[in-house]
């Protein structure tokens, strides 16, 4: 694109505390385009989701332990003992880990190698970078997700705070503008003052400045996620005994929104029509494709040139993230009763349902890039463009971002980690986030945010319960536990928890699993602030 000359109006509307409206005209391979974007108030968000945050702890807990070095335990007596921890990666789990903590009165070091060094995925030099998509997934509570989301706000979560007030239209989902995002969270670590962040990348469990933390009153928590440095990995590898465990990941291409078709593309939500939902309205924009439309993509997807694997390294997918491509080789159907299922869909121009429809969710409030819903993807870039522009109002699609592959490194987390999340080999040095075996941007993020709950209160002496197994965090804390002969990474889903133990048609199952689910983790919560342990 050319570079854009940006004329600003005088005038701002206001949507909200959180966003200021301008006007921008720019020039784009010389036409004139005007767009309205929003503008974020990181002040706002960051106040609002802080004032949010504490006001959320001190009704679960009952402390405002911010700033002290001791705290008594309510009614018990016991006092908090101030640690000195390091908390390696400024990732999601990192990041919550260590506002916890700081919040607790602990003095927290965050090592952090951007911006001098980064992973092939990772493009900013914010904290808290989202780098596959933009969706948190699921919002209702008759999901493991959405009922994974409701115990972590429940418990305080920062990361679901900064996340609310940067969200963008995605129907029944959680998803974020991720820049504003990424900002939001780096600005909200930088104002705690209990944490000192230091811009290094830690090439190992022996790093010399992870030595102060080894002491007594310290401890180092390894958060660097599933693309940790080559060192990184390799030591931890070491240290557990075994050989890497990984899977390979993909990300999903991002277009401009202003190089479709909008004569063919267009804007519903899933069933929208049915449920009276206006024409022209709903969060998603969807290419329709024929029968013949979507026979042509499909063969082309499968003829496509693909990203080697890294030497003789076995190309394992994480079923949730499988590539496009990879998914197309199943059937000629796996697709349309995948990501590209038309149901729920009226093609405006026909009248009729599609044989399959490719949806794009917006990336951002200004809605100007769309990302590709469901077409994660390692195809070589001239590939991509090739191949997704034989979609119908893809035709002439602008690529803001490709998709791309990158490897993503986890631990035989049953045998490797203790109850704490500690090396069972190294019981100072704990792990947080996706390199434990959890899988997701919510997952990594609870699990951050156990450790931190879990670290202070061994502070105090005390032991932290874990959650029923029937709460998706308790259900999900024991996959971390459950011995496997193939241990694989895991989202938050009910499949996790213990059966229902009573017959029930399958339409009702998901609401029994969520009811029995919000009152096993009600009467935990209340137990936990009684003992003032959360």
């Amino acid at each position: 694109m050319a570079q854009a000359d940006h004329e600003m109006t005088s005038k701002m509307e206001f949507s909200g505390a959180n966003l200021r409206k301008f006007r921008t005209v720019q020039n784009e391979g010389g036409r004139s385009v005007s767009r309205n974007v929003d503008v974020y108030n990181l002040d706002a968000i960051i106040s609002v989701s802080c004032r949010e945050s504490s006001e959320k702890a001190f009704f679960v807990g009952g402390l405002n332990a911010g700033t002290r070095s001791i705290s008594p335990d309510r009614g018990r007596g016991n006092i908090m003992s101030k640690m000195s921890i390091a908390v390696v990666g400024g990732g999601l789990a990192g990041c919550e880990c260590a506002l916890r903590l700081a919040r607790d009165g602990h003095s927290v070091t965050l090592l952090e190698q951007k911006p001098a060094h980064r992973s092939p995925a990772h493009v900013s030099d914010c904290l808290a970078e989202l780098v596959c998509s933009n969706s948190l997934r699921s919002d209702e509570s008759t999901s493991g997700i959405g009922l994974l989301k409701a115990e972590m706000r429940l418990l305080g979560s920062d990361f679901l705070a900064v996340a609310e007030g940067c969200r963008v239209p995605a129907g029944k989902a959680l998803a974020v503008d991720r820049e504003a995002f990424a900002r939001a969270m780096t600005a909200r670590v930088e104002a705690e003052g209990n944490i000192r962040r230091v811009e290094k990348q830690v090439s190992s469990l022996e790093d010399p400045v992870l030595e102060p933390f080894a002491r007594e009153g310290g401890r180092v928590v390894i958060a660097a996620g599933p693309l940790a440095s080559h060192g990184l990995s390799s030591s931890l590898a070491q240290a557990v005994g075994a050989q890497h465990c990984y899977f390979y990941d993909a990300i999903a291409p991002i277009v401009w929104t202003h190089s479709l078709d909008h004569s063919v593309v267009f804007r519903a939500s899933r069933y929208g029509q049915e449920n009276g939902e206006p024409a022209g309205q709903g969060d998603y924009l969807n290419c329709p494709m024929s029968r013949e439309e979507y026979e042509t993509f499909y063969e082309a997807l499968l003829e496509a040139r693909t990203v080697a694997a890294h030497g003789c390294e076995q190309e394992k997918h994480f079923e949730g993230c499988m590539p496009v491509e990879a998914l197309a080789r199943r059937g000629a159907r796996t697709l349309v009763f995948g990501p590209l299922k038309p149901v729920g869909f009226v093609d405006p121009r026909t009248g009729r349902r599609p044989w399959a429809v490719l949806q794009l969710r917006a990336e951002n409030a200004n809605n100007d890039t769309c990302n590709l819903v469901g077409c994660q993807t390692k195809l070589i870039q001239s590939e991509q463009a090739r191949v997704f522009r034989l979609v119908p109002g893809m035709e002439a699609a602008e690529f803001a971002r490709f998709g791309s592959m990158h490897r993503n490194t986890y631990v035989n987390a049953p045998l490797a980690l203790a109850d704490d999340l500690s090396l069972v080999a190294r019981p100072g040095i704990h792990l947080a986030g996706q390199i434990t075996g959890v899988e997701g941007y919510v997952e990594s993020a609870a699990c951050g945010l156990w450790l931190g709950l879990l670290l202070s209160a061994r502070a105090r002496g005390r032991d932290l319960p874990l959650p029923p197994a029937e709460s998706s965090l308790g259900a999900l804390l024991r996959h971390l536990r459950t011995p496997a002969r193939h241990f694989q990474p895991s989202n938050a889903h009910f499949g996790l928890m213990p059966e229902l133990g009573e017959r029930a048609r399958k339409k009702d199952r998901k609401a029994l699993y969520a009811a029995r689910a919000q009152e096993a983790f009600r009467a935990w919560l209340q137990a936990r602030r009684e003992e003032g342990l959360a």
